[in-house]
Formats: structure tokens, C-alpha cells, sequence
């Protein structure tokens, strides 16, 4: 026998086009100001409303507003596909309740902070390289930083944000699965009326105190709060993966500890100062080298299974 046979490794996971990794950055951008701006303005309902029932009737009127956009088909979906729309609804609903319950007794920052650690940790086990993972644990430094320590602390509100970070790290997963399943935005639609029922029980009690200035408040939540950040959560994970959203999630820490100043007047200490330079850099560090590596001409270029431009 002449010549040398070669012995095939296993199978190498295909990277995630740098194009996907820069649109996944500027989507999850604007989804994450929007979502803590509207946190921010909505706890100014807590006191008359309750968190749990803003967070409720929130969700409601982005159900209803994305519904009517898109108007999801109920039949032709595989069981797999309706499995990921309920999870991922489950996981919106739950994660916003306990978020809403953190806020109610802890600094925005350091709520979001907190809930930040689910998808940290997403992007940790989900690694596929010593830099990937470090990354992550720079993020993850930096949110320690953002809430500083000898801040604020309350028993129930720890408790309440380290819950939405387990259904925000769910929330993660399926976000990816919802995106790339073909459910698209559809898919979204269905899941954020699932998140609607989920929570219903407790917001419609307080639908008979809700004032029409309140109402605007709540619609203007449900649009910058819940349907655009949604949206362009899922179509980010439909561009790159759940490890790549997962790290740039980092940037919620950042935008919550800057809305809960601007909005609320919420002290930012250097060190938090220090962690949104981390937390930024962290994120960025995602996409430059996937960026360098196309330009350069590597494999990742016509990588089989990537996102083409």
C-alpha cells in the first residue's frame, strides 16, 4: 500500500460567522436598553400595582402586540417545535416575575446583575475554547464589580434575582432553539402568549386599578420591554448561537446599573465603573477574534454550517 492514510478526528462543532456575531452584538444592544429602560420606568408602578402584576399585565399586551403583527399559525408544528415554544415561554414568564420581585427590593443593577449569572453561565459550560471561556469568567468578574461590594442586600431579593438567573440561563438555551427550529418569529409570538397565561394570575386583580396613564406605561413596557428585545433576542440567536448571546448578555448589568442612575438615581460606584469596562470588553472579545479570523482569510470563512452573509 503506497501513501499515508489519514485518521479523521472527531468532528470539529462549525464556528459562528463573524457577520452573525456582530449582528447578534447591535441586536442584543438595543433589546438590552430596552429592556432595562422599561424595568427602570415600570417599577415607578410598583407601589399601586404590585411587581408581580406589572410584570403580568406587561407581558399581556406585548402577547397581544405580537400576535396581531404576526399572527401564528397553531397547526403544521412538530412536537419538538411546540416543546421549545412552551419552555421558552415558561422561562420569559418566570424569569420576568422574579425579576420584577428583585427589583421591588434591590438596586436595578445589582437585580440585573444578578440574573445575569444564568446566561454567564451558559456561555461558560457551552465553551468550546480556553479564550471562550474566558470570557465569560471576565463577564462574569466584571457583573461582581458592577454590584460592588458592601452594597445592598436583602435575603428575598438575592433569592428572587438568583431565580430569574436560572430561567434567564433557560431562557438562553431556548432562545436559540425557538430562533433556528423555523418557528422564527412566529415561534416568538406563541411563546411570549404562553409567558402572557403563565402569569396571568398575577396581574388580573389589579386590572380594575390600572389608571390610562398607567395603561400607556404598560403598553410602552410591553413594546421597548418585552416585543422588540424579545424579537431581536431570538433573531440573535438565530445569527449566532446560545454560547455567543450567552457572553453578550453581559451588556445587561451594564445598561441595568446606567438606567437605575439615570432613571431611578441609583449610585454607580468606581468599581461598578470598573465592571462595565470589563463586562464591555468581555463582550467585545467575542467578536474581534471571529472578525480577525475571516479577514485573514482562515476556515471560518466557508465553514459548513456557519451563517452566510
Amino acid at each position: 500500500m503506497t501513501g499515508t492514510t489519514a485518521v479523521a478526528g472527531p468532528p470539529r462543532p462549525a464556528p459562528v460567522a463573524p457577520r452573525g456575531a456582530r449582528q447578534a452584538l447591535g441586536l442584543i444592544l438595543v433589546g438590552s436598553t430596552g429592556i432595562q429602560l422599561s424595568s427602570a420606568f415600570a417599577a415607578g408602578l410598583f407601589d399601586s400595582l404590585g411587581p408581580l402584576s406589572v410584570s403580568s399585565l406587561r407581558m399581556a399586551m406585548a402577547a397581544l402586540i405580537l400576535c396581531a403583527l404576526f399572527r401564528p399559525r397553531l397547526r403544521g408544528r412538530t412536537r419538538g417545535q411546540w416543546t421549545s415554544i412552551a419552555v421558552y415561554g415558561v422561562a420569559m414568564a418566570a424569569m420576568n416575575l422574579c425579576l420584577y420581585s428583585a427589583v421591588d427590593r434591590i438596586p436595578l443593577g445589582v437585580a440585573v446583575t444578578l440574573e445575569f449569572l444564568g446566561p454567564c453561565a451558559v456561555a461558560f459550560l457551552a465553551s468550546r475554547r480556553c479564550r471562550e471561556g474566558l470570557c465569560a469568567l471576565a463577564a462574569f468578574a466584571g457583573v461582581l464589580l458592577i454590584s460592588g461590594p458592601g452594597g445592598y442586600f436583602s435575603a428575598a431579593g438575592y433569592a428572587f434575582g438568583l431565580g430569574a438567573a436560572a430561567f434567564f440561563a433557560l431562557y438562553t438555551v431556548f432562545a436559540e432553539r425557538v430562533g433556528k427550529d423555523g418557528t422564527g418569529l412566529s415561534g416568538l409570538a406563541l411563546s411570549v402568549a404562553v409567558a402572557a397565561v403563565v402569569s396571568a394570575p398575577f396581574g388580573i386583580g389589579a386590572v380594575g386599578r390600572v389608571s390610562g396613564h398607567q395603561w400607556l406605561v404598560l403598553v410602552a413596557a410591553a413594546v421597548v420591554g418585552v416585543a422588540i428585545p424579545y424579537a431581536v433576542d431570538t433573531i440573535a440567536a438565530r445569527v449566532s448561537s446560545a454560547r455567543v448571546v450567552g457572553t453578550l448578555f453581559s451588556i445587561d448589568p451594564v445598561m441595568g446599573s446606567l438606567a437605575g442612575l439615570l432613571v431611578l438615581g441609583e449610585h454607580i460606584g468606581w468599581t461598578a465603573v470598573v465592571g462595565i469596562v470589563v463586562v464591555a470588553v468581555a463582550g467585545a472579545a467575542v467578536v474581534w477574534p471571529a472578525e480577525a479570523s475571516n479577514e485573514a482569510g482562515g476556515p471560518l470563512a466557508d465553514a459548513p454550517g456557519t451563517v452566510r452573509p
